[in-house]
């Protein structure tokens, strides 16, 4: 039966390891660690990397807060309890080189003291030129953890995400996709099982495209079409997305919900890639439907 102390101890491991994973691709650059405590209850680790060889900004954060439940969650959330607790690590990585893609993920549990609980979670790619087979091995490694679990619903999720990170202002998706679920209330410990697994093999989806992609030679070209994406990115962020929001307006600390938000963006008006480029080739897959990634033939 799953229970808070387990959940929290694997959470806490998982933020170590990622970390890890991270540091020994960047040349050894460690991260800072910034622990904090909440007014309310509980609090966290924000780690950030920054400045090192291949990864301009990484944060890998974790948190457990609990308290009284505010009146913003409650209403948003259908968080009836009087009291709650919250537990979970978000990542976001976003390297220096513009072949290598930013990644994103979190898992997380949320529980009231009426007895009520759910997970969510998910993880995503946002390439800045596209790389077929990177983005065929990210799917398929996320896949296989929905496969090992009946409770897991791939194609829902793989859906699910491609709706939730767009950008309707632009018609344009922000990546390649990949998993989103959240409020799952039923089969907790099924749900529990699958959650580990996927953040056992994030790593996994990630480290080998980044390893591939962080030497490529890129010039200011390159450089330009990145940080111009990267303003998509801050867009979606401070626009659209829900956990940015809701956490801001809650009094959430500032610093680590911001930390997702790369270092440096640009906003070119009307900027529009030349036609028949690789800019232009993956702004079209961006703003056209959906892919199965994992329906395309191994060597792709």
């Amino acid at each position: 039966m799953v229970n808070r102390a387990d959940i929290e101890s694997f959470y806490r491991g998982f933020q170590e390891r990622f970390s890890a994973g991270i540091t020994r691709l960047d040349d050894g650059e460690p991260f800072t660690a910034d622990i904090w405590a909440r007014d309310g209850g509980g609090g966290g680790e924000t780690r950030i990397l920054a400045g090192g060889p291949h990864i301009e900004k990484a944060a890998v954060n974790f948190s457990a807060v609990h308290g009284e439940t505010p009146t913003e969650l409650s209403e948003r959330m259908a968080a009836m309890g009087a009291s709650f607790y919250a537990t979970g690590v978000s990542i976001i990585v976003h390297p220096r080189n513009p072949y290598a893609p930013t990644f994103h993920a979190n898992v997380r549990y949320f529980e009231t003291d009426d007895g009520r609980a759910w997970f969510g979670g998910g993880a995503d790619l946002t390439p800045y030129y596209l790389f077929e087979e990177d983005v065929i091995h990210f799917h398929r490694v996320l896949r296989g953890s929905c496969d090992r679990h009946p409770v897991a619903d791939h194609a829902a999720w793989k859906q699910a995400c491609d709706e939730y990170f767009y950008l309707p202002h632009r018609g344009e998706a922000r990546g390649v996709g990949g998993l989103f679920f959240d409020h799952l209330t039923e089969d907790l410990d099924e749900v529990w099982a699958f959650q580990q697994d996927l953040a056992d093999h994030l790593l996994d989806a990630y480290l080998p495209i980044l390893e591939q992609r962080i030497a490529t030679p890129f010039s200011a070209r390159e450089s330009l079409w990145h940080e111009v994406r990267r303003g998509r990115y801050v867009e979606f962020n401070l626009v659209w997305d829900r956990g940015t929001k809701f956490g801001l307006e809650t009094g959430g600390r500032t610093e680590s919900i911001l930390s997702s938000l790369p270092p440096h963006a640009v906003w070119v008006y009307g900027h529009e890639p030349e036609p028949d480029t690789p800019e232009a080739d993956l702004l079209t897959l961006l703003r056209g439907p959906a892919r199965d990634w994992t329906a395309f033939p191994t060597g792709s």
